[in-house]
């Protein structure tokens, strides 16, 4: 980790893997240090984002857009800046340069770490169909935000444009930016949107940037332009991986995994840069239920592995592109659904990749419909860093809406309800599960000897979303 900054992903990398003093000597000596409320809120939940810590604090943003600075040993609220402003999610910020980076879900936001005061605010929206929902990249004293076509009111309207911004971290000034989808919406911008990140990029030290892309809409189609034919093509570069220079914004190359999507499969997990046998590559998941490796320098894809449920759709983008949309079973039940595949954050150790899984099913009841049911539950599915091979799964009871974490010799995982739970990494052996407060979308953190676990889904009489301190010993 580089000395200074502290990411979502805990590094530029987005490996989210963690050294400090928890390992499955002691992991069960986990206990409850402290707690603290998580007050704000947004129709999506409290809390969706993952807490940051640097020297000893803890910043965090809840889904009013709120950023609060937390002592780490104490549970101290130090300051906090007040947005009220409800998001989606998933939000988040990023710690560098003395400054705390974020976003409501129209501006991005610097506020100095040490008291939570605004340093600037740059509105990036340009419309009622825009919103913003990710944590920002940060890289060599550029922030990256960017714009995706939907709000807590408005979700994939007409005219929603996913545009990825970079800011001068000390002024917030718009230095470019990067249309991920076309600003023409392909012909048809009253009915059409689409694009935009989800997570913050990953940065290889070199000058290159990585990142997953949202999906187009409307999906699957509208009863005047079924299976998305307002929308013809493969609609670049939606539902793609991404390599630019982070310094410019000028493309490198790109790999489409869903053209033409229309079940709401984005690409948008955060990539992990890793070395695999002397070879640097970038491994990318999203809600397609699709993992993949692929060189850094090509883009070349060198493995992919299908993970959770799929029901033989993964080609329909495709059927429906063509103009074959007669091969499209309706009614038909489609795995992965629209909440479903690898929505979070993936972890690695560098020999193996930790990915959470959700097997939530919709109805594709025509080129123009489909309604969300059945019974959703998750997965911890661990694969071999350098083929994709399958090495352990584990089944939670209910969806890993939350990122795996990787510390030391374990993987933690989140389940809905409300569950934390430590798995051996080399095996997926259950070493340390333990009940929340509330549900959760959200992953853990950890630092030394402590574990940050939000708890931010009140779905139950007498639940309060919390965040809440695990420490060795208590």
């Amino acid at each position: 980790m580089r000395v200074g900054f502290r990411y979502p992903g805990v590094d530029a990398l987005n490996t989210r893997h963690v050294k400090g003093e928890i390992d499955s000597s002691n992991v069960g000596d986990l206990a409850i240090a402290w707690t603290t409320p998580i007050k704000g809120a947004s129709n999506f939940g409290s809390y969706a984002s993952t807490p940051v810590i640097d020297k000893g604090v803890i910043y965090s943003q809840d889904l009013a857009s709120n950023v609060e600075a937390i002592n780490l040993e104490s549970g101290e609220v130090l300051w906090t800046a007040t947005f009220e402003q409800p998001d989606v999610g998933p939000n988040g910020i990023v710690v560098a340069a003395g400054h705390v980076f974020g976003a409501t879900p129209s501006e991005a936001f610097a506020l100095d770490q040490k008291t939570g005061e605004q340093v600037w605010s740059t509105k990036l929206t340009r419309n009622e169909s825009e919103g913003i929902d990710m944590a920002p990249g940060y890289e060599d004293g550029l922030v990256y935000v960017s714009t995706v076509p939907l709000n807590t009111g408005s979700l994939y309207e007409g005219g929603g444009v996913g545009t990825l911004w970079a800011l001068d971290a000390k002024s917030g000034k718009k230095r470019w930016h990067f249309d991920t989808v076309p600003k023409s919406l392909w012909g048809n911008p009253k009915v059409n949107s689409g694009g935009g990140l989800w997570y913050p990029p990953a940065f290889d030290g070199k000058g290159g940037m990585y990142f997953g892309v949202g999906n187009p809409a409307p999906f699957p189609g509208t009863p005047q332009f079924p299976f998305g034919s307002s929308r013809p093509g493969p609609n670049l570069y939606t539902n793609s991986l991404i390599k630019m220079d982070a310094r410019t914004g000028k493309l490198d190359w790109f790999h489409q995994v869903t053209p033409h999507d229309i079940h709401d499969w984005d690409f948008q997990g955060p990539p992990i840069l890793i070395k695999v046998g002397g070879r640097d590559v970038v491994v990318a998941a999203g809600k397609s239920g699709i993992v993949l490796a692929a060189d850094r320098e090509t883009g070349k894809v060198i493995w992919q592995k299908a993970v959770g449920k799929h029901s033989g759709h993964d080609d329909d983008g495709l059927l429906a592109m063509r103009g074959e949309e007669s091969k499209i079973k309706t009614p038909s039940t489609v795995y992965p659904g629209s909440l479903g595949g690898v929505i979070a954050p993936m972890s690695t150790d560098g020999k193996m990749v930790f990915v959470p899984v959700v097997n939530s099913p919709i109805t594709l009841l025509s080129g123009a419909e489909k309604t969300e049911g059945g019974e959703a539950r998750g997965e911890v599915v661990a694969l071999d860093a350098a083929t994709g091979k399958l090495e352990w799964k584990e089944e939670l009871s209910t969806p890993a809406y939350g990122a795996t974490t990787s510390v030391n010799d374990l993987v933690f995982a989140t389940a809905s309800e409300g569950t934390v739970t430590a798995f051996r990494a080399t095996n997926g052996q259950v070493l340390w599960r333990e009940k929340l407060p509330a549900g959760t979308n959200a992953g853990v953190m950890a630092n030394g000897d402590t574990l940050i676990a939000p708890a931010g889904l009140a779905s139950a009489t007498g639940q309060v979303p919390q965040l809440i301190a695990y420490r060795v010993g208590g």
